[in-house]
């Protein structure tokens, strides 16, 4: 009895339990059924987020033109394949939807995706054993071409199926890559997104705002009979035009890939511009890239605009232009060149031929042979070294010039020690970029008044064709006056047209140049002062043309080039330049103005001077304007190396023959004038190297005869 007590007990307590049990399920099952809430999460809600899933609607970004509406980068449709592998897909269809059978197809896709045939069978199977409902190939699978999509799907193959989307292209190939730069798909948000360049400057610009388009769902991915769509629609990116002009932008290109592969040089740089207004009509470096392939990109920067380095001699125009607008420049005033010695402190300055010089001459002389010592003449002794400065200042030296693209950098002035104050005349120490340089350029080309640099022309609206913003040309200052403009022109002109001048090689066919040399030294990695070597220089020239009124100014440079044992730095920078300037003058339309201008440097008629005395002939020449070199010891004039009676220019070497012939010394003159002298003394000549003399086998003041073999070094100069 008492055990079947204790068994009703247990057994009423555990129907309690269980009673209460119940109510508490079938109270939470009512609460739930009457409010549709779990754990404070809408079920309606919850169900809805479910069955609901939203497609990105892209933007179509916007396109590149050049300046006159040719197309520099747009959208090109491409294609994604991807294989859908849940047989549920399959369901009540005629024909299999996924894929059902791996190895026939990887065998059949594996020659249109760079793929073999096991890794795609792996990449089909590991997903089945998944249980994933669709699988990709990775980066060989994307970016495919209508025509290979329409070759796969003509195979036929169960559960292959494609995602249209879009790729940029770039119609040129490389062309302005470091303007333009490229655009590529995110690894994170699978959209386009700008690199480099105006697609990187401008992304908000050309990107646009994306749309959406939600609907509701069934679970295997396909739309309800009211799917309760909703849409927004995209913004569309606008389009830039560049003030990029795309034939003379292939000229450039064209002309650096031809100097790239004949000199193998470290860097060059190029740049054309319109003084009047400050739009780049072309711009190039080297090393470029394609912006289609960009995975093998040597070189990001844009050396242009981002890499400053010592300029060298192209500086002296400013130099120049400082002294004649304070008024503290005669041109015809004469100083000692070669060597200039300020104090025992300071470090002399010696001209670029060895020190040597080319004896007393005029400041003009100085400029057309890109004299340093006369360029830190006018900074220490004539304008004073704060007037230099504010000068520097006044050209934007200091500063960035604020062009619209990424990644400027400014130059520095190096201007703390009495040596870097003398040294920044002729351009060593500071450093300056190319765009720097053609800014400042501007200036003289342009009357004094300095324009701001600029890529893009407009930005449009592409759905209506309105110009959204245009940019205006801004004049940035005046830092010269104009009539210090014009004679720089008139000093610029004489580099490139004068028998003395160092810009010989930049003369044009059809046109007057007015521009500057420089061979800039490039500091040792090491930090102990600067590379040797005729080839480790950075060759320059700035220039402008048509002299009169400049329509172009345009700055080239080339590092270390690999040159030939007779070729000096000025050939590959004066190749760029003479294509380019002349080619561009032509297409622009500009015209010609070589046969008014020729003429303007007045010639010397060399008189009879054999027999006469040496001392008279040589006062009658330096009075015309020569540059006298007596040869000997004698007085009386046996010969010279200008024919009489003939034309000859102001400057121009000429050698008088004593008859008691003697070696003078030569260092510092060129290989031409070497080859007169030995023409004069009949001795035979051997040279080695290219440039100006450093070295002769015959002393100075020795006695000459036939038999005499005058061997010489010369090397390229630094000017």
């Amino acid at each position: 009895m008492k055990k079947n007590k204790n068994t009703n007990i247990v057994a009423s307590l555990l129907m309690i339990f269980f009673m209460f049990l119940f109510l508490i399920v079938s109270g939470r099952y009512i609460y739930i059924q009457a409010t549709g809430v779990v754990n404070d999460v809408s079920l309606s809600e919850w169900a809805e987020e479910k069955r609901e899933t939203s497609v990105v609607l892209p933007a179509e970004r916007g396109e590149i033109y050049d300046h006159n509406g040719m197309t520099l980068a747009y959208n090109r449709p491409a294609y994604r394949i991807y294989a859908i592998l849940n047989p549920e897909y399959s369901k009540n269809q005629k024909e299999p939807k996924h894929v059902v059978d791996p190895e026939k197809t990887a065998e059949k896709l594996a020659p249109f995706l760079n793929l073999k045939e096991a890794e795609i069978k792996e990449i089909i199977e590991t997903g089945v054993e998944q249980e994933r409902f669709q699988v990709e190939f990775g980066k060989t699978g994307k970016n495919l071409s209508q025509q290979t999509m329409e070759e796969i799907k003509s195979l036929g193959l169960p559960g292959i199926y494609f995602l249209e989307e879009s790729i940029r292209y770039y119609p040129n190939g490389m062309f302005a890559s470091h303007i333009i730069g490229f655009a590529q798909e995110d690894e994170e948000t699978e959209e386009l997104t700008g690199m480099i360049g105006i697609e990187k400057e401008k992304e908000k610009l050309l990107g646009g705002t994306d749309g959406f388009l939600q609907y509701q769902r069934d679970r295997y991915n396909k739309k309800l009979i009211d799917p309760k769509e909703v849409i927004q629609q995209p913004e569309d990116g606008h389009d830039i035009y560049l003030t990029i002009d795309q034939k003379i932008q292939t000229l450039l290109e064209d002309v650096l890939s031809q100097v790239d592969e004949k000199y193998s040089p470290e860097r060059i740089t190029a740049v054309v511009m319109d003084p009047k207004t400050g739009a780049i009509l072309a711009l190039g470096n080297r090393p470029s890239f394609n912006p289609n392939n960009p995975e093998n990109v040597e070189n990001w920067y844009n050396d242009v605009i981002s890499t400053p380095f010592e300029p060298g001699s192209t500086t002296k125009m400013f130099t120049w232009a400082a002294a004649i607008d304070t008024d503290n420049y005669n041109g015809n005033e004469f100083y000692k060149s070669g060597r200039y010695v300020v104090n025992e402190k300071i470090e002399p300055i010696n001209d670029h031929n060895g020190g040597a010089g080319w004896g007393s001459i005029t400041f003009d002389e100085g400029f057309r042979r890109s004299s340093n010592v006369a360029a830190s003449k006018l900074v220490w002794e004539k304008m004073g070294t704060e007037t230099f400065l504010e000068y520097l200042e006044r050209f934007d030296f200091d500063k960035k010039t604020d062009i619209d693209l990424p990644n400027e950098v400014a130059g520095n002035i190096l201007y703390n020690w009495p040596s870097e104050k003398l040294r920044a005349a002729f351009g060593q120490g500071s450093t300056f970029t190319p765009i720097q340089q053609v800014k400042a350029a501007s200036a003289i080309a342009n009357e004094g008044k300095m324009v701001k640099p600029y890529v893009i022309q407009k930005v449009v609206d592409p759905n209506t064709g309105e110009v959204m913003k245009e940019h205006e040309p801004e004049v940035v200052s005046e830092p010269i006056s104009k009539e210090t403009a014009d004679q720089m022109l008139d000093l610029l002109e004489s580099v490139v047209n004068s028998k003395d001048g160092t810009g010989k090689p930049f003369r044009l066919e059809d046109y007057t140049v007015a521009g500057k040399t420089g061979t800039a030294q490039i500091p040792n990695p090491n930090g102990k002062g600067y590379l040797t070597g005729k080839e480790n220089h950075t060759f320059a020239f700035l220039g402008m043309a048509p002299k009169d009124d400049p329509q172009l100014v345009m700055h080239v440079s080339v590092k270390q080039p690999k040159l030939e044992a007779d070729e000096t730095g000025s050939i590959p920078v004066s190749f760029i330049f003479k294509n380019v300037m002349e080619n561009a003058l032509h297409y622009l339309n500009i015209e010609p103005d070589k046969e008014t201008e020729q003429s303007t440097i007045e010639t010397i008629t060399m008189p009879v001077v054999h027999g006469d005395n040496v001392t008279t002939v040589k006062k009658q020449l330096e009075k015309s304007g020569a540059n006298v070199t007596i040869i000997g010891k004698g007085e009386k004039v046996v010969a010279a190396n200008i024919e009489e009676e003939s034309e000859f220019f102001p400057n121009q070497r000429v050698m008088l023959l004593t008859d008691r012939p003697t070696m003078p010394s030569i260092i510092g003159w060129s290989h031409r004038d070497v080859l007169a002298l030995a023409s004069l003394l009949d001795v035979k000549v051997e040279t080695s190297g290219a440039g100006y003399v450093t070295k002769q086998s015959i002393n100075e003041g020795k006695k000459v005869d036939g038999k005499m073999t005058l061997k010489v070094e010369l090397t390229s100069p630094i000017d």
